[in-house]
């Protein structure tokens, strides 16, 4: 009998252990991620800090590492609206307020090469789901400023994403076959004041450093829950029980 219950401490002495390793190793893991992205953070107010790039710099292959090197530097675009390839990305809410993301090709000047740009916010008609917002497209030459990003950001949706200027998400290599234009591998994010019938309130690049503290947090305080545990339960318990007892 004292062989068996002499097992069972030491199986549940194992579990304990194997536990709050496998706990801290994870809160670690997470506190290394929080690292990795307060580093992200740190790259990124660096490049908005240097000059601005020209559309010449979109316009070239970029390998993997390039483009990524690139993520939310400051870019001044100069081209032609491709108006009738805008796209109405629907559920981007903005204060409260349904509406879309607009996105349209812009032809850049001197260049076959098209950069896809999100110019903005539009309010949805709170009536009729499917009018499109009085965005107005200026045609001939325009520039803008911007920031480049990598894709547009993804709602849940049903189903396979489906053509037609109001959509939920927008795949850019789908994109570029389905209309055929030379699109770059990255786009714009149009920055500056309201106009033309869109907002610009573009919140900060997010890259969830809090996220992972706070995940951290959890795991320590599971391996900490774990040795509590096996103290109250092994040590302090049975003391307890054999004081009153005695």
């Amino acid at each position: 009998m004292s062989g068996r219950k002499g097992w069972r401490a030491a199986l549940l002495l194992a579990a304990t252990v194997l536990g709050m390793a496998l706990t801290f190793s994870l809160g670690r893991w997470q506190l290394s991620r929080a690292a990795e992205k307060e580093a992200l953070q740190a790259a990124i107010a660096q490049r908005q800090q240097l000059p601005a790039l020209d559309g010449a710099t979109l316009a070239r292959s970029l390998a993997p590492g390039q483009a990524q090197a690139l993520w939310q530097r400051a870019v001044t675009l100069r081209g032609r609206w491709l108006g009738e390839r805008t796209v109405y990305l629907d559920n981007r809410p903005l204060q409260g307020q349904a509406g879309f993301h607009v996105l349209t090709p812009l032809q850049l000047a001197g260049s076959d090469a098209v950069v896809l740009v999100q110019r903005g916010w539009a309010p949805r008609h709170r009536a009729e789901r499917e009018a499109l917002p009085p965005v107005q497209t200026p045609a001939g030459e325009v520039q803008l400023t911007g920031r480049i990003t990598d894709h547009p950001s993804r709602v849940y949706q049903l189903g396979r994403e489906q053509g037609g200027a109001i959509r939920q998400n927008l795949d850019l290599d789908a994109f570029r076959v389905e209309t055929g234009l030379p699109l770059a591998g990255l786009m714009v994010l149009q920055t500056g004041p309201a106009s033309e019938g869109l907002r610009r309130d573009w919140p900060e690049p997010a890259t969830g450093v809090e996220k992972h503290y706070g995940y951290a947090f959890q795991w320590f305080a599971l391996s900490t829950l774990v040795l509590g545990l096996y103290v109250w339960f092994r040590i302090l318990r049975p003391r307890l029980r054999a004081t009153i007892d005695s």
